[in-house]
């Protein structure tokens, strides 16, 4: 489910619509215009309060533009402007027949109800995203559904990663080890210096996790294997809820959506999200 709701979600990160919308609000940035975006729901909350949230970020980078940007436009207009942006790149990227279809307003009913179903003690993101009200165009709620479970899904592997004692810039180094994303991608954007990503490194080889040539130990592998496995039965709930049945037409609902974004060539490569090239091809 992960790989069919994760593109659409993303297109608040990289369609041209989202940037655009954080210019119009005054937003100094692409990185303003990020960390206000998905903190909205949250209301005008701290540097602190997002670095922790978000987890692998540098306190720097999220202080660069919080709490600056909530002086160019409140957390409510922004959740506006977000909402608007999606609607507009949606109708781009998926047709403007496809976005008024009965199969997208289907599509975004499963989901409001799979997201409504989610567990939220002690998943910040996801109860401030599930908060929010139904928004009444189909595919502004499908993108807003799928982002509360993008969101109750990426709290719980936060807490799996501090459960295993796994740190921000050790989960970088993982996820690029694997083959998922690009490690000076993902230390250059997070803003980590080179010496924090080397400290990284010599924790987890340390640990067993990584050989001297930067991949991944057998004990590597079965330990990012065991991540994933716990996040995974950690983002169970709203699935259960829906039920499999109604889990699996969701699931054909997104596919082609997925794809679109996919082929739209918005994600780059080495992508912070780990969506490679083989998954947004449903290989």
């Amino acid at each position: 489910m992960w790989e069919r709701f994760e593109p659409v979600h993303d297109l608040v990160y990289f369609a041209p619509e989202a940037r655009q919308a954080a210019d119009r609000l005054g937003m100094r940035g692409f990185w303003m215009g990020y960390f206000a975006l998905r903190a909205a729901p949250l209301g005008a909350v701290s540097p602190d309060v997002v670095t922790s949230c978000f987890y692998v970020f540098h306190p720097a980078r999220v202080a660069r533009a919080l709490p600056d940007a909530w002086g160019y436009a409140a957390p409510a207009d922004v959740l506006a402007a977000r909402w608007e942006a999606m609607d507009v790149a949606m109708t781009r990227v998926f047709g403007p027949e496809a976005v008024e279809s009965a199969r997208l307003a289907e599509a975004a009913d499963l989901a409001w109800e799979a997201a409504a179903a989610a567990d939220t003690p002690g998943r910040v993101l996801a109860a401030a995203n599930q908060a929010l009200e139904r928004p009444e165009r189909p595919a502004v709620r499908l993108w807003q559904a799928l982002t509360t479970l993008r969101e109750h899904r990426g709290d719980g592997h936060v807490a799996v990663l501090v459960g295993l004692g796994i740190g921000p810039v050790e989960a970088m180094v993982l996820k690029a080890a694997a083959g998922e994303s690009d490690g000076s991608f993902l230390r250059e954007t997070r803003q980590w210096e080179p010496e924090d990503w080397t400290a990284a490194e010599a924790a987890l080889r340390e640990r067993g996790f990584l050989a001297g040539d930067g991949s991944l130990t057998r004990a590597g592998v079965a330990g990012r294997a065991l991540i994933e496995t716990r996040t995974d039965e950690a983002a169970e709930r709203p699935w259960t809820a829906l039920g499999a049945e109604r889990t699996a037409r969701l699931a054909e609902l997104l596919e082609p959506l997925a794809r679109a974004v996919g082929g739209a060539g918005l994600l780059p490569p080495g992508n912070p999200v780990g969506l490679t090239g083989q998954r947004l091809a449903g290989r």
